[in-house]
């Protein structure tokens, strides 16, 4: 188990840096100076060549690397370049907000997805349970972001029940919930689908096995063999899933983000690729990469820990 453990984190660690000198090496493949970019055609010399200073681009180019490397191996993620407050900063503002709508979204489409899962195993084979494929399936095949558009029309335009954009007033609980409805629906709707696929197929795998034929042979109801006994082990599977699908989900909150106008890293990496603010830009991918790997490998390790049948495999 730890050789294991050891070869997860190891394989994070090289993903995540060949994901800074890729990301590193981007900022090259851009046409063009990116302090001209920033400044615009007017900047004068004397004040791109401060820009470049600043964002580290007067040294050479193995120089940059090694110092953003090494920089970001002590948490040290540089500043932005137009207010001057450190990069790791500004997440640490940003991020909490993200992280919130995310797992808000994540939840409701975890209880949703397990509750249509099992009960298309209950049902399974009628047109209950064909019913609730199609809309499992309609639910993945959407964008969140198509979503976010039509409940902006339908739940606050037309029926005015919810706020359209912002995050609720400071300081009012109540308001803020309103407010984290409907980016939470558009965010969590698509997952709906792929929860619940995974739970129907998970538990009918399960449902072969002798507990599940011990527990029918006792007289026990289908629904309560299923809901009891089954899911139990059944849920194992989406653990790997609900770490796919936390990182998606904060991937598609950029897109949320900017059409519900909520603070969150979205905007904050929406507002500096507009100002050609790479340091920001750079920082906030590194940072969600990182943030991504930690939740996938955390997840690898506990099934590793809680499936029998993967802990056997990892001892052998």
């Amino acid at each position: 188990m730890l050789r294991y453990a050891v070869r997860r984190i190891g394989l994070a660690i090289v993903i995540l840096l060949t994901v800074m000198l890729a990301m590193y090496a981007m900022v090259f493949l851009i046409p063009g100076d990116p302090a001209s970019l920033a400044l615009g055609p007017r900047a004068t010399p004397e004040l791109k060549a401060l820009l470049r200073e600043r964002m580290g681009l007067d040294e050479p180019l193995l120089t940059q690397i090694w110092l953003f490397l090494k920089n970001a191996a002590t948490g040290d993620l540089g500043y932005d370049v137009w207010s001057q407050r450190p990069v790791l900063d500004l997440i640490w503002e940003f991020f909490p907000k993200t992280l919130v709508l995310g797992l808000v979204a994540l939840l409701w489409a975890l209880v949703l997805g397990i509750l249509l899962g099992a009960a298309a195993v209950v049902w399974r084979g009628t047109i209950t349970d064909r019913a609730l494929g199609l809309l499992s399936v309609s639910f993945i095949s959407v964008p969140s972001f198509v979503i976010a558009i039509y409940a902006i029309l339908i739940f606050a335009v037309w029926l005015h029940w919810l706020p359209a954009i912002g995050a609720g007033s400071p300081g009012d609980l109540g308001s803020q919930i309103r407010a984290l409805i409907l980016p939470a629906f558009a965010l969590g709707i698509g997952w709906v689908g792929y929860l619940a696929r995974l739970v129907r197929a998970s538990l009918l795998e399960v449902m072969g096995e002798h507990h599940i034929r011990t527990a029918r042979a006792f007289g026990l109801p289908e629904h309560r063999v299923v809901f009891r006994y089954a899911l139990r082990v059944a849920i194992i599977p989406t653990i790997a899933l609900l770490a796919v699908g936390l990182g998606s989900i904060l991937s598609s909150a950029v897109f949320v983000e900017a059409v519900f106008s909520r603070p969150g890293i979205g905007t904050l990496m929406t507002g500096a690729v507009s100002n050609r603010n790479y340091p920001v830009v750079m920082g906030c991918v590194l940072f969600m990469t990182a943030f991504y790997l930690f939740v996938v490998t955390a997840a690898d390790l506990l099934i590793a820990r809680l499936d029998p049948r993967v802990r056997d495999a990892v001892r052998r």
